[in-house]
């Protein structure tokens, strides 16, 4: 069998992350006690099913504690297991709470929806710290944590999955990113007038960086820095990576550096995937 644990702080996009796996045939469960996970497993190791349970803060607070022995067992047992955890700053969670006017399931006996926030982050600490894969949705909408889900956790490949991220430093490093490369160095296409209104996906902007020596030079250490340690996470049973590269305004040289390692990686491997989040927060 497979198991994916989902967890996350709520509000962080836990129950669209489940419907998207429930729409690719995943047996789901919702808020299953965390003393009810082995028996689960133990009814349905023996079959060819794909099982995704959601455990989160909605767990008694001494369950949770019992996390990291409950997936140590799991794994001794050779349970073919994923931890994908969900999370949002602070700010986000707040506002998301605001439009909805959910209530927050540790919002009692006088605790502040701010306390309660980052209460709950402490009582997930374990999850988080066991789990494969760290996704930050504070800046994707609905439809883009379901691709991404789908692109990231669905796809059978058994080779380790990897994502680049293209981002502006103004906006704040991804939180969920292993490793995070600085090409602000790298000539600007923002000071020619004429090529400012393009981004690192357009022809003009990559004829001018493909000009520059030192664009070239940046690619290609980064290109041999991958090819030499990204088959040493495999090894380690590494399942997913995510390789930022910013810029400034995470619009023209980060976007063309993202791109140009996508396609290179695409040719030699079955899971690539890219993200621009600047790009993608401007539709």
């Amino acid at each position: 069998m497979k198991l994916i644990i989902l967890s996350g702080r709520s509000g962080s996009g836990k129950t669209v992350a489940l419907h998207a796996l429930e729409d690719q045939e995943f047996y789901c469960i919702d808020n299953l006690p965390l003393t009810m996970l082995l028996e689960l497993v133990e009814k349905v190791k023996r079959h060819e099913t794909a099982v995704a349970v959601s455990i989160d803060a909605r767990s008694l607070p001494d369950e949770l504690e019992h996390f990291t022995d409950i997936h140590r067992q799991l794994l001794d047992d050779g349970i073919k297991l994923e931890v994908i955890f969900l999370d949002s700053d602070d700010a986000t969670l707040l506002k998301r709470f605001s439009e909805t006017r959910r209530r927050h399931p540790l919002t009692q006996d006088g605790i502040s929806l701010r306390e309660a926030i980052s209460k709950e982050k402490d009582l997930l600490d374990p999850i988080a710290i066991a789990s494969d894969l760290n996704v930050d949705t504070s800046r994707l909408n609905i439809h883009q944590l379901r691709d991404l889900i789908k692109s990231r956790i669905i796809g059978g490949a058994s080779s380790l999955d990897l994502m680049f991220v293209s981002f502006g430093y103004k906006y704040g490093i991804p939180p969920d990113a292993d490793f995070v490369f600085d090409a602000r160095c790298l000539p600007n296409p923002y000071w020619d007038e004429d090529l400012r209104g393009f981004t690192g996906r357009e022809q003009p902007v990559i004829d001018f960086l493909k000009e520059q020596s030192r664009v070239q030079e940046f690619f290609w250490q980064l290109k041999v820095f991958l090819h030499t340690w990204l088959p040493r996470f495999e090894t380690d049973n590494r399942s997913y990576m995510t390789v930022a590269i910013g810029c400034t305004g995470g619009q023209h040289r980060s976007v063309y550096i993202a791109e140009r390692l996508s396609h290179h990686f695409q040719k030699e491997r079955t899971k690539v995937n890219i993200r621009h989040r600047e790009l993608d927060s401007l539709f």
